[in-house]
Formats: C-alpha cells, structure tokens, sequence
C-alpha cells in the first residue's frame, strides 16, 4: 500500500505541479486512510478497498468532530487518489465513487478596515529589519500575494522600473501583478539599504531574508505580523492571509471588477473570488447600521 502511495505523491508533485505545502497536506490526509484502513479494518491491499471502507473512514472522522470543510477536503484527496489507481493500477471499482461530499459552511474572511491597514503600513524604523519588514507588508497589501508566495520571490521577479511583479503561485501558474507606487518605494529602499547587510556575502535567490540572511519561512514571517500587530494596537486576530482578504475586498469597495480581481489573486475559479462580494455588502450594512440616524 505505501507504494502506491509513493507513486501518488510523485503524480502529485511532478505531473500536477503542487506547491510543497499542498503535497504534505495529502500526504497526511493519505496516511492518516491508509492507517485507518490497515489498522482498523485488517486492510492490506488498495484493491480491497471498497465504498463502504471508505464511508466508515469519513464516519470515523466525523464522531471525531472535524469540521464540514476538513472532511470536503478529505474526500476531494481520496476521489483524486481512487482515480489515479484506477487509471495506473488498473484497480476495477473506484472506492470513492457517489459520495456526496460535505456542504461547508461558508465564513466570510475576516479583513482589516482601511484604517487599520494604514495603522500597520504606518510603521516606521532605521532598523534593517524594521525596512524589511515595511517593504514585506506594502508588498502583501499592494499586490495581495499569498504569504507562500511572497517568500517564495526572487530577485528576478521583481520589476519595480515598469511596476510589476511575477509571481509563481499554486499549480505553477505563472501571474503578472502591478506593484503601487508606494510599495515600490518600501522595496527599493530595502534594497538600497537593508537586504545586502542582512545577506552579506551569501548567494540568496530570495528577495526577503531574515536576520540570518537566510529565506524567510511562513512562520517567521506569521510571528512578525502578529507583534507588528500588536505594536500599532491592531486587536483583531490576524494572519498572513488576513491582507489579502483586504487587498480583494477594498479593491472591490473602490469599484474594481471581479474579473480583475481574480486575476490578481491568482483565482483559477471566479466562485472563489465571489466571496469578497459578499464581505464587502456584510461591511455596506454593518456602515449603514452604524452611522445612519434611523437605522
């Protein structure tokens, strides 16, 4: 069984072209069926997997109170999974066939306000960090980059003459993102002043680095935005993703067209964009409610 799963994870990684987060994330969701299988119901070979096996592994993850989206994203690893060992194992039935998958229920993201985004873009310092950190942000909320994304740029990525940044985001797709003024002025000054002292003599493909002069990670750059944060008294919960919800939402409040929307954030299904939609009418009425005399 872990062979076949080997060869799952090669697909995955060579011939569809996942990030390395997205792969570990099958990778534990795979395990995690395969253990049950084996462990549970005396499963030793994928070909006797059937649709009720399955089913009892949902209903096993259920009784343990994972929420409707965990188990949408479950079943999607394991429809693709079945799928793949049909077709290259010659598997004859496909045990993740005709079941429904779970309704999620639909959060809307949560977002900074304009003020709050000026407040956390406000910050200021001669410190090398300090520049770099102003720059990381002015880019996220310019461009509205996935924080994988933003860790991920090169040098070669960045053209900041003609206004723009290339980015390289999930499935290996390949998007062109214009860069406002002010965040190309956050990014030039960090390269003028701060990103060779980080580096010093090392050879760094990167644009960001930490105080290493190493590639900054996720949960670096997660831990700085949360005391940045808290520095300029932000009290929402915040996250990477939370600047770009509000890169999406107050673009769309401005008048900016969804179509374009999705193309900056790298969007392969407009229904996905959509969501900001409907934050920025949940943000009209909470306006309304707030400031008209006869609300």
């Amino acid at each position: 069984m872990q062979d076949a799963l080997k060869d799952f994870f090669h697909y995955l990684q060579i011939e569809r072209g996942l990030s390395v987060n997205t792969l570990q994330s099958y990778q534990r969701d795979m395990n995690q069926y395969m253990n049950f299988l084996q462990k549970e119901l005396h499963i030793q070979t994928w070909e006797h997997v059937e649709r009720n096996h399955t089913l009892k592994f949902l209903y096993f993850l259920n009784d343990q109170g994972r929420s409707q989206a965990t188990m949408a994203r479950m079943l999607s690893t394991l429809r693709l999974f079945h799928q793949f060992m049909v077709r290259e194992y010659h598997l004859p039935h496909d045990a993740s066939l005709h079941i429904e998958t779970p309704k999620k229920a639909r959060t809307l993201p949560k977002v900074l306000s304009k003020r709050e985004v000026e407040n956390l873009l406000s910050i200021s310092g001669n410190s090398h960090l300090m520049i770099r950190n102003k720059a990381m942000l002015e880019m996220l909320y310019a461009t509205g980059l996935r924080v994988s994304e933003l860790i991920q740029l090169k040098m070669e990525d960045l053209h900041l003459t003609m206004g723009f940044v290339r980015c390289v985001g999930k499935g290996n797709k390949e998007r062109i993102v214009p860069l406002g003024h002010l965040a190309k002025e956050a990014v030039d000054n960090y390269l003028n002043i701060a990103r060779g002292a980080l580096v010093k003599q090392k050879k760094v493909d990167q644009l960001f680095v930490n105080h290493h002069g190493n590639p900054l990670t996720r949960q670096g750059f997660w831990k700085i935005l949360k005391g940045l944060a808290q520095q300029v008294g932000i009290k929402k919960e915040i996250t990477p993703h939370t600047l770009r919800h509000s890169f999406a939402t107050h673009l769309l409040e401005n008048g900016a067209d969804l179509r374009s929307v999705q193309e900056m954030l790298g969007h392969a299904d407009i229904s996905t964009t959509q969501i900001y939609t409907h934050v920025t009418k949940a943000r009209l009425k909470d306006i309304y409610t707030n400031f008209h005399p006869r609300a």
